[in-house]
């Protein structure tokens, strides 16, 4: 049974103490949460990794990034061990600006997915076209290969802690954002590839997000459609006001 899930990703924001009072903050949002059985959850900097999951340890926390390696000459990188020391719960893979700005590809994507999964831990894998690629009407041709590569060889009893995101990169922080009935064409097209690889009982359990320009006034629209479980945030999740507005505009 699938339930909603609100992710907020910090990017490069916030400082370890302006992080530890946003958790504080979290605590009457978890209050609100938990009885309707939304999951929050945030991506904040490495370096504040620990300082909110100890604040409060009901929030999903998950690394901006992470290595497929466990150690090793990568300067820079983080592994899954770095990781669980912090008890962070997972990480995000393929955000369009790693994709783009550290030129993060399917083939790498999927070993940190694999890496993440076997470990026990949650991937929340992004996906999503270029404005290029939408005017060209290349969007399902893109995610598909997305989909396929970036998943390729999990077995099936994996993905109980894989989520897909999937954010058109046209919407990222400019303020556009791809309509409701958009969003869900695309998302209900990720579960039909789901289903392939996986199978129908496990895809209709993984839960997918739309992420892109997503703001406490429409985020109720996507919510509603019935292949998108949640949302991932960028901007709107800075604020705590806002994050509060974006929970119960999905509850």
């Amino acid at each position: 049974m699938r339930h909603k899930i609100l992710v907020g990703n910090w990017k490069m924001n916030k400082t370890a103490a302006e992080a530890r009072q946003f958790a504080k903050d979290c605590a009457p949002l978890l209050a609100l949460a938990a009885p309707k059985g939304v999951v929050l959850g945030i991506a904040p900097s490495f370096i504040s990794l620990k300082t909110v999951k100890q604040t409060d340890k009901r929030l999903l926390v998950l690394s901006q990034n992470v290595y497929f390696e466990d150690k090793g000459a990568f300067t820079g990188e983080i592994s899954v061990p770095m990781l669980a020391e912090v008890n962070a719960d997972g990480a995000l893979v393929g955000h369009s600006e790693r994709r783009g700005y550290f030129h993060e590809n399917n083939i790498s994507c999927n070993k940190k997915v694999a890496k993440l999964l076997n470990s026990g831990m949650t991937a929340l894998y992004c996906v999503g076209e270029t404005l290029e690629e939408y005017e060209l009407g290349q969007t399902k041709a893109i995610v598909a290969e997305q989909i396929r590569v970036g998943l390729s060889g999990l077995p099936a009893f994996l993905p109980e802690k894989l989520i897909i995101a999937y954010e058109p990169v046209w919407s990222i922080g400019t303020g556009k954002n791809a309509n409701k009935d958009i969003a869900q064409d695309v998302c209900g097209f990720i579960r039909e590839l789901l289903q392939e690889i996986f199978g129908k009982a496990t895809a209709s359990s993984i839960h997918i997000l739309y992420g892109g320009s997503v703001k406490p006034n429409n985020i109720g629209d996507y919510i509603k459609m019935p292949d998108i479980d949640g949302a991932l945030v960028g901007g709107a999740s800075l604020d705590i006001a806002s994050f509060q507005t974006l929970l119960q505009n999905i509850i």
